[in-house]
């Protein structure tokens, strides 16, 4: 999908930004010429896990925009108000906040741990929320404010609940902060919304626990880069308190081959789902004159439980 240079100058601070879809954000935005801060943990290079803070520091230069490489544990207050500052004060102010940083244990009740409880919250919940409250004083000062949560749609269906309670409670817990935010701020001309990828996303993390075995079956982090530079490029007031799936908003930008998308064009019609989303025939129906690959109902879709006992545990 082409830049359209929307994003130049805004400054955007991205939590967990060293890899994956964070960065694939980060690096959409750069090529507009943004002003990208890293938020995340990483400062040394993981054993199997490529990228560091610094290192996506240097590919959002290399992209074309300005960077700021910021050491934040998202639980510690006291971090996140830091790299908050330290952003405003080099950038000028923070325009864009982009809560992607999560974590995830698909265990149920009996064998979830306390500690992962307690992680998955404080990061997808507590996490979300402090960093949205520490940046909104400077929210309020632009002219182009915009929170999007990497978080779902609140699918109530009690199967998005039974396997992994803990960890749906936490992702929803982001999604909430979308309604509350979206209203609260609503006055303010801040705009707040969520997205999510219809399918499995191939990132490193996700190689890690899987082996690499199944990334044929999943999209690239540019679907959800391009989606989420749709949706920040829109005037705020004008969009907000959404739900945003990927394909869907690319759809209604125009793009209608989704095939480049799919780590392997082979298995385009073969693509893991994602999680709380269930199988949308409509939207193929509506699109069906246009796109060139889109879900159908007679594809061969692998099971939600293929693909949970793929993860087992990740941190993302």
């Amino acid at each position: 999908m082409i830049n359209t240079g929307k994003l130049a100058g805004r400054t955007l601070f991205i939590t967990g930004a060293s890899r994956g879809i964070g960065k694939a954000i980060a690096l959409k935005a750069a090529r507009d010429g943004a002003n990208i801060v890293i938020a995340a943990k990483t400062t040394t290079p993981h054993p199997k896990l490529p990228g560091t803070i610094y290192t996506a520091a240097e590919e959002v230069e290399a992209a074309g925009g300005k960077a700021l490489a910021c050491v934040v544990d998202i639980r510690d207050e006291n971090q996140v108000r830091t790299a908050v500052q330290s952003a405003a004060e080099k950038f000028g102010g923070i325009d864009i906040v982009v809560n992607n940083a999560s974590a995830i244990s698909l265990t149920s009740t009996e064998h979830t741990e306390m500690k992962r409880y307690d992680l998955m919250h404080h990061i997808n919940t507590r996490g979300t929320f402090l960093v949205s409250k520490e940046c909104l004083p400077y929210l309020k000062k632009s002219n182009h404010a915009h929170i999007l949560n990497i978080s779902p749609p609140l699918n109530m269906a009690p199967h998005w609940f039974g396997p992994h309670v803990a960890y749906t409670m936490a992702k929803y817990g982001m999604s909430m902060c979308v309604l509350g935010m979206a209203q609260e701020f609503k006055p303010l001309g801040i705009s707040v919304n969520a997205l999510w990828p219809r399918t499995a996303i191939a990132t490193a993390a996700m190689d890690l626990i899987t082996g690499g075995e199944d990334t044929k079956f999943y999209r690239k982090p540019e679907i959800m880069a391009d989606a989420a530079y749709v949706v920040l490029s829109r005037e705020p007031r004008s969009t907000t308190g959404n739900f945003f799936v990927d394909d869907e908003v690319l759809y209604g930008a125009g793009v209608t081959d989704l095939k480049p998308y799919a780590c392997n064009p082979e298995f385009a019609d073969q693509l893991f789902p994602d999680f709380f989303l269930e199988m949308d025939t409509t939207l193929l129906e509506k699109y069906k004159d246009k796109v060139k690959m889109s879900p159908s109902p007679k594809q061969q879709v692998h099971p939600r439980e293929t693909l949970l006992d793929s993860l087992g545990r990740l941190r993302v």
